[in-house]
């Protein structure tokens, strides 16, 4: 199955476009889990079983397991999440193509991700080796939620502004029809111009929660006619959600309260089948 079968189908199942970020800070881990040999990964693990059912996609972003231990905590991680969920490794990735291959095979051979974060600035040939695979799916940095994006993103270039010129040609190279795009939450405005330039692409849209992006422009923007295509991610407000005991059972209860924002949206804007 291709990738945009897979998403397709799990949001379908789940009625869901929540993406949980697994952005798991060591540091601010439930005391409970100080005793566990890997407490970060009982961490995931106890959020993944409260939340499998009620998501589309679960993001690990890569720089917070990027240490002696982290490497087999994103394999332990990724083997508790159910085969039809998507799963993106968030490492924004992009070089040369020689060294893009070894960053691909890592995110999808080693790791089995089913779509990783990537990087434009190089150009075509860094993406390349992370669309190979119509089962994987590139997604690509067009507009960001960071405040430094504006430096670079919204240039004007040949009357146009940069994030739209990465928005066309990553349409061009979507042969196999496994490239989306990343658009920040807090960017309606953009996030509107990119789904009008990219009709048929999935978009990655963090920045709702603690980034305080719009929902429901969000919801209104960032998905395709159908009210679908749009992977809305969600970090810290789901996952720390509590500290105590009780921290997968509230970050369910949050997480079901993001769906059904989402949902109630969704009607208001879209008819959904």
């Amino acid at each position: 199955m291709n990738f945009l079968g897979k998403l397709t189908r799990v949001q379908r199942k789940n009625n869901s476009l929540l993406c949980i970020g697994l952005d798991s800070d060591i540091s601010k881990l439930p005391a409970a889990l100080g005793g566990f040999a890997d407490p970060q990964y009982e961490f995931n693990r106890r959020i993944i079983e409260a939340t499998a059912d009620i998501v589309c996609a679960y993001k690990l972003n890569i720089a917070f397991y990027e240490s002696a231990q982290g490497w087999q905590t994103v394999q332990r991680t990724l083997s508790c999440i159910p085969p039809e969920i998507v799963t993106i490794g968030d490492g924004k990735r992009g070089d040369i193509p020689s060294t893009a291959e070894h960053q691909a095979k890592l995110l999808f051979q080693s790791w089995n991700f089913s779509a990783a974060t990537v990087n434009p600035y190089m150009g075509q040939d860094s993406v390349e080796p992370f669309i190979r695979e119509s089962q994987r799916c590139a997604f690509v940095l067009a507009v960001t939620s960071n405040k430094g994006s504006k430096d670079f993103q919204r240039l004007i270039v040949k009357g146009k502004p940069l994030y739209e010129h990465v928005v066309k040609n990553a349409a061009k190279w979507n042969k196999k029809r496994n490239i989306g795009l990343v658009v920040g939450a807090t960017n309606p405005r953009e996030l509107k111009r990119v789904r009008s330039l990219a009709s048929g692409m999935p978009i990655l849209i963090p920045g709702i929660g603690a980034q305080k992006g719009d929902l429901e422009a969000t919801v209104r923007f960032g998905c395709d006619e159908r009210g679908e295509m749009a992977v809305i991610n969600v970090g810290r407000s789901i996952i720390y959600a509590s500290q105590g005991d009780d921290f997968a059972l509230k970050a369910r209860e949050a997480a079901l309260k993001f769906r059904e924002s989402i949902n109630i949206y969704r009607l208001k804007y879209y008819r959904l089948k």
